[in-house]
């Protein structure tokens, strides 16, 4: 590992322990911000320091009950100003798209430095509209929900589903979910097949555009694990770390999805193209890939949420079900439930989005926040309750990651919308170097 690596290991595994993260857990319970560690490099003195492990013990900053020693601590041992500062300073050594995607990182790791310090009592006041820009490079902005929600009205009444007014647009989404309603108990039979679905589609409309020796990689090599009563929905781990006898890797990945979410099989297809096949597995195995292949740095090993990348790879996953149809618009999937299901998907984002804008916007209480999301997101009474409360409040989710939906997913159509797939797709899956939701730019306008 070269001295950037140095610094962007430690940056970033500082901030994932500092929030009580374990990037070498195998499960979602115990990760946080780090996403991923296959570089089979040695883990820094930010994870090994033996202040580490009794923080990550308790959660970090943000949990239940905070040890603030155990905090004081880990930040006497771990100097993380200077590897941000390593960061940039690496960074004005690099070629301008690396430079810049360094410099971004830095940003977005920075801003969750400071949250964690004020979250501490430590630091003055993160600005709102500093956090969401850290990490989508735009300022925040209301969702605008409107015309997806009347699309699916009318997608429901000619399915048999009317509706007249707010109210009973949402009994005919939720009758309609009802009538749809996936076994999780058969999640792992369900889920294979859908996989394989989207697995055939990913190889006829992105792979052809993709450099061919990408062909070999594994695009789905992923276990569903249902888990009980689960404060998330799901979470997609990306674990990379077994090899072969040969030494390549396997790119292997597990979902854990909570055993008790009711969700309808479009947005079952849906989820599935997000977070498997092309979505996040895909992108995660093929940089991944890149890597091995020194087609890529150390930085697209050690991926992380709260980050400009982490928006790119939110906007690809949410553009991922029109990717593997070769389409760019809702309106041209083949089938009109399979619409219903993506437009209530993306619906759920602008949520996330619009919990993290009147939470932290505008000072709302979560009951206004949460009945919000029911009524002009569409949303069910669980999303609605856990996007306003436990992901929406968060000091750090609630002000960074849900805004990276929308935002991600807006920047992914319009590029999609704009190039030709021969040139965005590459692009986007970090065929021309890793990219972030703004340095993608860079890339594709030359």
């Amino acid at each position: 590992m070269d001295q950037a690596g140095k610094y962007i290991a430690d940056a970033v595994l500082g901030i994932d322990t500092l929030w009580g993260g374990d990037v070498m857990c195998p499960s979602g319970t115990g990760r946080f911000i780090a996403d991923s560690w296959f570089s089979d490099e040695p883990l820094p003195a930010a994870y090994t320091h033996p202040a580490a492990a009794r923080l990550r013990e308790c959660g970090g900053v943000s949990g239940k009950n905070v040890d603030r020693e155990a905090a004081e601590l880990y930040l006497r041992a771990v100097n993380l100003p200077e590897a941000i500062a390593g960061i940039r300073k690496e960074a004005r050594t690099m070629d301008r798209l690396r430079g810049a995607y360094l410099d971004g990182l830095a940003l977005s790791v920075e801003v969750m430095q400071d949250l964690a310090l004020e979250v501490l009592g430590k630091g003055d006041p993160v600005p709102y509209a500093r956090a969401v820009e850290a990490s989508t490079a735009k300022p925040p902005q209301p969702s605008q929900p409107e015309a997806k929600r009347e699309r699916v009205a009318e997608l429901l009444g000619r399915a048999g589903y009317a509706s007249s007014d707010a109210a009973s647009l949402l009994q005919a989404v939720d009758a309609w979910r009802n009538d749809r309603v996936s076994p999780m108990a058969s999640v792992r039979a369900l889920g294979a097949a859908v996989i394989a679905h989207f697995d055939d589609l990913s190889e006829k409309n992105l792979l052809r555009y993709l450099p061919s020796e990408l062909a070999h990689v594994p695009r789905a090599n992923i276990s569903f694990l249902p888990i009980k009563d689960a404060w998330f929905s799901g979470s997609m781990n990306y674990i990379g770390r077994v090899r072969n006898a040969d030494g390549t890797p396997q790119y292997e990945a597990t979902y854990e999805i909570n055993a008790s979410l009711r969700i309808s099989y479009p947005e079952f297809e849906q989820l599935v193209s997000h977070e498997v096949v092309p979505g996040h597995v895909t992108t995660f195995a093929y940089l991944q890939d890149l890597y091995i292949r020194r087609k890529a740095e150390f930085e697209a090993t050690v991926l992380t949420m709260n980050t400009r990348a982490a928006t790119l790879f939110e906007g690809i996953a949410n553009n991922a079900i029109l990717i593997a149809h070769g389409v760019t618009e809702v309106e041209q999937l083949p089938d009109e439930d399979i619409q219903i299901g993506v437009l209530l998907a993306l619906l759920q984002d602008d949520a996330k989005n619009q919990s993290s804008y009147m939470t932290w916007g505008e000072q709302r209480p979560q009951n206004e926040v949460a009945a919000t999301l029911r009524r002009d997101f569409l949303v069910t009474e669980e999303r609605a309750d856990k996007l306003s409360g436990a992901w929406g409040r968060h000091p750090l989710l609630g002000r960074m990651y849900l805004p990276a939906y929308r935002s991600g997913t807006e920047k992914i159509a319009e590029l999609r919308r704009t190039y030709p797939a021969e040139r965005v797709l590459p692009a986007i899956y970090g065929c021309n170097g890793l990219v972030d939701i703004e340095t993608v730019d860079l890339v594709l306008k030359g």
